[in-house]
């Protein structure tokens, strides 16, 4: 009786923490309605000040060239801006960024590469690196996979006049989104997060995050907050946080748009997750309590705040939702079902992800069919996800920085790494999909109003564990060839 009544704790106490998501994704897009998404109105300055743009990279073979030339074509004085080229590689991307470096010199263009042959730091210390070596007023960044526009920084830039502003952030495109059902469900996902979530906490006086891409940074708001550090591999979430405690302001302009690539491929995805995930858990914990006790912060804006570094937290509450399913559904007294308000919450994810696909697109609504797609692939990564917040919480490997792959390019010492660990994650997911399997059949005639959700489920970790499988024997042959 005392582990059946665990069990039982487990369930309820993961449905209601799943609920509060649900909740809070329903009052993020209640907020998001009710916010002016036009950008305010700001005076371009009668003088462009001077802006260093950090491009950091890291074995980025086949989108390096498409990068920097799009950055070369910024639109904005010629005087005013440096490139740094941020280069931590370690195969033949380095000749590629030399040989690009050396034809635009020669045009007149300010771009510099700084190579480090070492990966100190991660990201953050090449971004680190880069900030000493800069004497510009402000930080543009952009990851290897993106393609900013010409009149990005003009249209940035004059955001800068408000008082306090510390940080711009721009609202990501895809290059990519058509590609394929993973690139589809990905698209649905992060404009979720880019078009609702991002104006919504911004626009209601809610501390949200420098994305780590497509933004522009006051070098000094850097500074003052205690710059790039790496105890966290989430450095630019980390940052974010660090500067809006200090007093900082941040900025979101939901219509100016930079496109990026989306990785086309599960086992990329997969890492990217883990990394995103990994790092969301670590800053957590690191500014949980200086949030908490923030004398500044409102109740409301305390709360949000850890809604939003906790969000990951809802891949392992629903690890434990599904395992205590068949003890709860075979021993319980299923007449006493949840509060109606729990389930209310459920149509949360639904509702914020059309309402963002309805704003952002003409076709939004025929983008949004493809909405299940995403329901299989979140809840089929739950164990890799769960795995990141494990480690997060416990300190594993707390600089462990993995890139994602650009456009299926993954050197031979990559492929055995995601290999290797995919492989693990495969049999874990082969696991939980029978278990979600027998728990669906039991659901079927003691609790139907559960069958929908443990089929996403099994169907999610089945088909997740399958081309996990495939994606990892295709690199393990290339890494034989």
């Amino acid at each position: 009786m005392f582990v059946l009544n665990i069990f039982i704790l487990i369930f309820f106490v993961s449905s209601f923490v799943l609920s509060l998501y649900g909740l809070n994704m329903l009052i993020l897009t209640l907020l998001f309605l009710i916010s002016d998404r036009n950008n305010q109105d700001v005076d371009v300055p009668l003088e462009w000040p001077k802006v260093t743009v950090q491009l950091p990279l890291f074995n980025e073979l086949s989108v390096v060239a498409r990068l920097i030339e799009s950055v070369v074509k910024l639109d904005y004085p010629r005087q005013c801006i440096t490139i740094q080229i941020l280069d931590d590689s370690n195969d033949s991307t380095t000749d590629v960024v030399r040989d690009l470096v050396s034809l635009y010199q020669q045009q007149g263009i300010s771009i510099e590469c700084y190579h480090r042959s070492h990966r100190l730091g991660n990201k953050a210390g090449a971004l680190a690196a880069g900030l000493l070596a800069s004497k510009d007023e402000f930080i543009a960044i952009f990851d290897a996979d993106f393609v900013p526009n010409p009149d990005y920084l003009k249209k940035v830039i004059p955001y800068f006049n408000i008082k306090d502003v510390g940080m711009v952030q721009t609202r990501w495109g895809h290059l990519n989104p058509f590609h394929n059902l993973l690139t589809r469900a990905q698209t649905i996902a992060l404009d979720g997060h880019l078009v609702v979530e991002q104006v919504a906490r911004s626009r209601n006086d809610l501390l949200f995050n420098f994305n780590g891409s497509a933004g522009v940074w006051r070098k000094k708001c850097i500074i003052d907050s205690g710059g790039w550090q790496s105890d966290t591999i989430a450095e630019d979430l980390d940052l974010s946080y660090r500067a809006q405690i200090r007093g900082w302001d941040f900025r979101y302009l939901f219509d100016i748009v930079s496109p990026a690539e989306i990785p086309s491929e599960l086992i990329s995805f997969k890492s990217q997750q883990f990394r995103w995930v990994k790092g969301s858990v670590q800053c957590l914990c690191k500014h949980l309590l200086n949030i908490i006790r923030h004398s500044k912060f409102s109740f409301w804006q305390r709360y949000q705040a850890i809604m939003h570094l906790g969000g990951y937290l809802m891949h392992p509450m629903m690890l434990c939702f599904l395992i205590s399913t068949v003890p709860y559904m075979l021993y319980a007294d299923t007449d006493k079902l949840l509060p109606t308000w729990l389930g209310f919450a459920g149509f949360g994810p639904p509702l914020l992800y059309a309402v963002a696909q309805i704003s952002a697109y003409r076709d939004g609504l025929s983008r949004f069919v493809w909405f299940p797609v995403l329901m299989v692939l979140g809840l089929g990564v739950a164990v890799n996800n769960t795995k990141a917040v494990i480690e997060a919480l416990f300190g594993y490997k707390s600089d462990d920085f993995v890139r994602t792959p650009k456009s299926s390019y993954v050197s031979n010492e990559e492929n055995e790494f995601y290999a290797n660990s995919n492989y693990l994650l495969v049999f874990l997911e082969i696991l939980f999909g029978i278990y979600a399997f027998v728990s669906l059949f039991i659901s079927i005639s003691k609790f139907p109003s559960m069958s929908p959700f443990l089929a996403f489920f099994f169907i999610g970790f089945i088909l997740v564990a399958i081309f996990s499988y495939l994606e990892t024997s295709r690199l393990l042959k290339k890494v034989k060839e």
